[in-house]
Parts: structure tokens; C-alpha cells; sequence
């Protein structure tokens, strides 16, 4: 006899669940079976080597594994990077361990349980004024609306306010979810402009579009008086590039009008971002930049909740670096929040298939699919119509419980 063998993708307990039933397994065999099937290596970085040994000893006693620096048994260095291999089963039980123990082990017992809570969280509530969306059920689509005169992909196509607004109208017919405006270029070596040059291109917009269109808009700015001004008019999202960094005042703004904010990494500022960027880790140091970002926020007063964060494709990163993060995307769902991804048009597609802007919709649409199958929840977007329905099929295999 020959049998029909294979190996199962398993990418969450929901997974293993469906498998066991579908062959008849028990109910209690499935609960006590379903945390064993699934493995996550977790990496913890610069360790006290004194930790970093209790915890191999620790990994090691339940069945799991440990890899730390060769070094360490010569105790050359105070530190060490660790990671641990284990199924779930191997982590609740480590982590019921570590709490009951000292030398910091029981505060890093939950950092632990925290990360693996964050990894397995797909769904998320965004409330945006009188709209309410559930991440996770499907991906959402943020459409790109620029009224500039240098934005490297539509600059100068809507730097007319009639126009502007009904490319917004146009936008929100073929399926945007939200309609993000910006009034000022950050493309490399773009010349800043001024607050008050931003919010004549921005307001008179936001005005125009909230009395034509029924949809959340996010403002693009990272100008604390502009994210005001544009709240006021209507906005229900602010999308800060500096995760609120550039300017002191905005975390206190988006904290008063208890509206969501996307936190964004970048490396240097708009215009000297892209001169020779640098990394260790990509991955690693952009999540660690996050990872703070977000407990500025909530010590701002910003609900963790209204926090969304962006790896900032294009923004401080080569063509490998951003190819790394697409990759990798995955790893930032350690964070715990909703995932929004901006790819369209960048010039790593342009790179990549030697393309001028206007004709790198199908490397937009390839860069989209694989964010979402690599856990984006949100696609910042120029071609609406065509990502709406890339990503409706996306989601139609990837969470078809949650659509059909």
C-alpha cells in the first residue's frame, strides 16, 4: 500500500485545531495537543550572561533547545544574544518557571508571554470617529492623496484643489478604506515647506473631501499645528513619518483628540534619508525603534490601542534593507499592533525592474500581496481599484472564515 503522505503548513493553533478535528480527534486531546505543534524561535538580545545561562538550563530541562554565543563559556562577554526553540507547550511552561524565580527572570518571564501573546493577536478594533473597523477580518486600503507640487510619484497631478478632491471621490468609489492627505513632499532631498504653506494646500482639501465622501482621512504630516488644524476640519488619523519625534507637540495633539496614529520608522529626515543608510540588523534596530516610539506614545497619553506602526519602506533603507523587511515583515507582529505597509511605486520597485513610476503598479501589487500574507493589516496605496481587489483575493485565502 502507498500512502499519501505530506507535510502541513501550520502557521497558528486556529491551524492544528481544524487539522484535529478534521480527522476526529478528541476535544481534550486537541487542548492539550494543539500548543505542541506549533514551534516559535524566539531571539532576546544582549542577555546578562548570567540569565542567558539560567535560561538554557531552563529551555533545555523542558525539552526545548537554547543557542547562545560560543563565547560565553569562557565568560568573555557580560552579554549575549539567546534563542530559544521550543512549541508553546515548552514556553507556558517555561515561563511558569521563570516567575517564580529571581535575578530579573520573572520580569522577563513576561516580556516572554507578552511577545507570544502580541505574535498571535490578528484581530484589532480601529475606531475613527464614527467609523469602526476590524483589522484582522480583512486588509484594509489606505489610498495615497497628495497635493504637492514634488511628491515623487503624483506630484503636481492634484495640486488644484477641485482635483484633488475628486480624485478623493474617485478613490473612495473604487474601494479606499481611507483617504490619506498630504500637503508636503518627503521623497529624498525634497525642500521642506512651511506650516503655513501645508495647511493652504491640506485644509481647504480635508474641507472639500469630508462634505463629498463618507470615510475616515488621515492626515500626513509630522507638524504638530498642521495635525491640529486638519483634526479640526475633519481628519480622524494622523500619519506621522517621525513616529512623533520631529516635532515635541504632536504626541500631546494626537492624545487630546484621541484619534489613531501611525508610528513610522526612518532613519535621518526626508532629505538626507537616503544618503548611504545604515544597519546592524534591520529588522532588530527598527523594531527596538518602535518598541520605544510606542512607550512614548502611551506615556503621552495615547491609548496603545489608537497605535498602528509602519517599518517605513523607502525611508532610511537600501533596496536590501527594504526587501529584508518584506521578507521579515512578519517579526514586527512582536509588537503587538496593527501593521501598515507602504510600498507602492517606491523606487526599490523602479530598482528592481529598471521601471519609471508610472509603470510599476504590477511590482506594487507583488510587494502589496506579500505584506499581507506576511501580516499587514493595512496597504498604503496609490492604484486603489487594483489593490482593492488584489487584496480581496488575498484575503479570501488567507482569512476566509472571517469573510465567507
Amino acid at each position: 500500500m502507498e500512502y499519501n503522505i505530506r507535510i502541513l503548513e501550520i502557521f497558528s493553533e486556529k491551524d492544528t485545531v481544524s487539522e484535529m478535528k478534521k480527522i476526529g480527534v478528541d476535544a481534550k486531546g486537541i487542548e492539550l495537543m494543539s500548543p505542541k505543534t506549533l514551534c516559535r524561535v524566539l531571539k532576546l538580545e544582549q542577555v546578562e550572561l548570567k540569565l542567558a545561562l539560567i535560561l538554557k538550563q531552563e529551555m533545555l530541562s523542558l525539552g526545548g533547545e537554547a543557542a547562545l554565543s560560543r563565547e560565553t563559556i569562557t565568560l568573555k562577554y557580560q552579554t549575549t544574544d539567546v534563542l530559544l526553540i521550543g512549541s508553546l507547550k515548552h514556553y507556558q511552561r517555561l515561563i511558569s518557571k521563570l516567575k517564580d524565580q529571581y535575578f530579573g527572570l520573572a520580569k522577563l518571564a513576561v516580556e516572554i508571554e507578552k511577545v507570544l501573546n502580541n505574535f498571535i493577536k490578528d484581530e484589532f478594533k480601529l475606531v475613527c470617529g464614527r467609523h469602526q473597523f476590524d483589522l484582522g477580518k480583512r486588509t484594509l486600503i489606505m489610498g495615497i492623496l497628495n497635493i504637492t507640487p514634488d511628491s515623487f510619484s503624483d506630484g503636481g497631478q492634484y495640486q488644484e484643489v477641485e482635483k484633488a478632491i475628486e480624485r478623493g471621490v474617485q478613490m473612495a468609489e473604487e474601494g479606499a478604506d481611507i483617504i490619506d492627505i498630504g500637503g508636503e513632499s518627503t521623497r529624498p532631498g525634497a525642500v521642506p515647506c512651511s506650516i503655513e504653506e501645508e495647511l493652504v494646500r491640506v485644509i481647504p482639501l480635508i474641507r472639500g473631501l469630508t462634505k463629498r465622501i463618507d470615510l475616515p482621512i488621515s492626515i500626513d504630516t509630522y507638524k504638530a499645528e498642521v495635525a491640529r488644524q486638519a483634526l479640526e476640519e475633519g481628519a480622524q488619523i494622523v500619519n506621522d513619518i517621525s513616529a512623533l519625534s520631529f516635532d515635541p507637540r504632536m504626541a500631546q495633539v494626537v492624545a487630546e483628540y484621541k484619534v489613531p496614529v501611525v508610528l513610522m520608522h526612518i532613519q535621518g529626515t526626508p532629505q538626507n534619508r537616503q544618503q548611504n543608510p545604515q544597519y546592524t540588523c534591520v529588522v532588530s534596530e527598527i523594531i527596538l525603534y518602535l518598541r520605544e516610539r510606542i512607550k512614548t506614545a502611551v506615556f503621552a497619553g495615547i491609548k496603545a490601542d489608537k497605535i498602528i506602526i509602519d517599518p517605513g519602506i523607502g525611508f532610511g533603507k537600501t533596496v536590501e534593507h527594504n526587501l529584508e523587511i518584506l521578507r521579515r515583515l512578519r517579526e514586527f507582529k512582536s509588537l503587538g499592533r496593527p501593521i501598515l505597509i507602504g510600498t507602492s511605486r517606491k523606487s526599490l520597485i523602479g530598482k528592481i525592474l529598471d521601471l519609471p513610476v508610472e509603470q510599476r503598479l504590477e511590482g506594487s501589487l507583488a510587494t502589496a500581496i506579500i505584506s499581507i500574507l506576511n501580516g499587514a493589516n493595512i496597504i498604503r496605496v496609490h492604484d486603489v481599484l487594483a489593490m482593492k481587489r488584489a487584496a480581496k483575493m488575498v484575503d479570501a485565502i488567507i482569512r476566509r472564515e472571517t469573510l465567507f
